[in-house]
């Protein structure tokens, strides 16, 4: 069984920064392309950013240049440095990869950022 467990979200003001981290078992995570995505209230979910296992990353337009992706095979952890955060940054993040045939979503962490 393949299991994403996401931490670090929580309440912080425009223009400060959170860590998420996205915690896996079950898959050799070393060989896995790992995505964060977030859906906020009324919206649909979309895709953060993502990083492939050779390190390349890829990031929304909206998050490029704020967001970090990066990862640590050692831990087989997946994180997301998220800074100078903005009110429409608020969603749930979700933690994502493709693994034995099926989409694997982690239950998520909620971002709040209050202006």
């Amino acid at each position: 069984q393949v299991y994403l467990v996401e931490s670090g979200g929580g309440l912080v003001q425009a223009g400060g920064s959170l860590r998420l981290s996205c915690a896996t078992s079950g898959i050799n995570f070393k060989i896995y392309t790992m995505n964060w995505h977030r859906q906020a209230p009324g919206k649909q979910r979309e895709l953060v950013a993502r990083i492939e296992s050779g390190g390349n990353t890829e990031y929304a337009d909206v998050v490029a240049g704020r967001f970090t992706i990066s990862r640590n095979n050692a831990r087989s952890t997946v994180y997301l440095q998220m800074n100078d955060l903005k009110p429409e940054d608020t969603a749930v993040y979700y933690c994502y990869t493709y693994a034995r045939g099926s989409d694997v979503w982690g239950r998520g962490t909620q971002v709040t950022v209050s202006s």
